[in-house]
């Protein structure tokens, strides 16, 4: 195997209090784990990222897993940069989880050259329709110990190719006698991997809340609101 090792800066997310208390952004040999309900900005996000990545003029292994991946709206976010960095993101579409499986068992050769970011859009959509359609509860065990692996050989991949991972979320209800909220599907598995975890929740305005609910490189939790436009992601207030 070819093992790659790139000296490259930390990916931007593109929302400056975020990549402030990230210590300037996501780091090399992380994952960070994005999750929250739908139309919560969680591939416009991973897009920016993968947007900041090429300006470094690096690439992206973008496995979109939920065929949520847009060239339009990488163009509305790279303006007049589209033709220079439409090129270094490399597109993988996996149709079950079967072929999610033998995509993440192969990253390491998708990588060997000038690779700075991989994202994982989403992660657990095509693990949840196997799920589903498991028959019984030792082939329900099966799907989630083949995510779970799949979470290593990421982790793993990340540490040796020092090269950063987001994995977008769906998330599932969880309700309980004093409230209600939601957690990323497979939530265990998911989380004991993440370095990171950044959550997106919906508000009663048009704002989206985010916040830094784990930090590898601090303990406490960081929350800031941010506007969804043409252009991507902005922050509008925060506070830590």
């Amino acid at each position: 195997m070819c093992i790659a090792v790139i000296n490259i800066k930390k990916i931007s997310t593109g929302i400056s209090f975020i990549d402030d208390n990230l210590d300037g952004g996501i780091n090399y040999g992380t994952i960070t784990l994005v999750y929250g309900e739908p139309e919560t900005g969680k591939s416009t996000l991973t897009t920016q990222c993968a947007f900041n990545c090429a300006l470094q003029g690096l690439k992206t292994l973008y496995v979109d897993c939920d065929n949520t991946f847009s060239p339009k709206r990488l163009a509305q976010i790279a303006g007049d940069k589209f033709d220079d960095v439409a090129d270094r993101i490399l597109l993988l579409k996996p149709i079950d989880f079967k072929e999610q499986n033998a995509v993440i068992d192969r990253i390491s050769d998708y990588i060997t050259h000038n690779f700075g970011l991989i994202v994982i859009d989403t992660i657990n959509s095509l693990y949840g329709a196997q799920f589903a359609g498991a028959p019984n509860k030792t082939k329900a065990f099966s799907v989630n110990r083949e995510l779970n692996r799949q979470m290593a050989i990421l982790a793993q991949t990340a540490k040796i190719h020092k090269i950063p991972i987001i994995i977008n979320s769906q998330v599932r209800s969880m309700f309980s006698d004093q409230f209600d909220s939601v957690k990323p599907v497979a939530s265990r598995v998911l989380t004991f991997w993440a370095d990171n975890i950044i959550s997106l929740k919906p508000t009663d305005t048009k704002l989206v809340k985010m916040t830094i609910e784990k930090n590898h490189a601090k303990t406490s939790q960081a929350t800031c609101y941010v506007q969804i436009g043409e252009k991507g992601m902005s922050i509008t207030v925060f506070y830590e």
